[in-house]
């Protein structure tokens, strides 16, 4: 929410790490990571939002962090990293039984077969 209530503020900051067309991305990026956080904790359309922040993470290792990696141990310590991991396998696992995925699944008469 930070992002998005201080977009100027943001948008220097992309400027500054060189990330291309800071004034389009800045409010996108931000939006992503609000509105896509929100649906993770809901478990709505999980594996979109999660592989759209497993991006976001890697360009905000790659343009703001980049410059601090002196080995795997420094790169893998970052939170950002964490985060990566953590949506990936969000991405690939897809929601779990407690999300609306499964929710509006079951409603729609066809359950997810186990396999």
């Amino acid at each position: 929410m930070r992002k998005l209530n201080h977009l100027a503020q943001v948008t220097e900051n992309f400027a500054g790490w060189g990330i291309p067309f800071p004034t389009i991305l800045t409010p996108f990026v931000s939006g992503v990571e609000f509105f896509g956080g929100a649906m993770l904790i809901l478990g709505l359309f999980t594996r979109i939002p999660a592989a759209m922040l497993a991006v976001v993470m890697v360009v905000a290792i790659k343009s703001a962090k980049w410059g601090d990696v002196d080995s795997l141990e420094t790169l893998l310590g970052f939170e950002e990293a964490a985060y990566f991991a953590g949506f990936m396998w969000l991405a690939i696992a897809g929601p779990g039984a407690a999300s609306l995925d499964r929710l509006l699944v079951n409603a729609s008469g066809h359950p997810k077969a186990s396999t």
